[in-house]
């Protein structure tokens, strides 16, 4: 009884980013382009 509830749990849904289309999760900061709500709240760096 105490793992009945453990087949209800999903998993996150992930989002499109609106800046670069790249899928994240929602109300956090993009991983791949730093942009939250509109604004660039990170600076990524690029290590190519």
């Amino acid at each position: 009884m105490r793992r009945a509830y453990n087949s209800v749990l999903k998993l996150p849904q992930l989002n499109q980013c609106p800046q670069c289309a790249a899928p994240y999760h929602s109300h956090r900061v993009c991983p791949s382009c730093g942009f939250y709500r509109g604004r660039q709240v990170v600076t990524i760096k690029s290590y190519a």
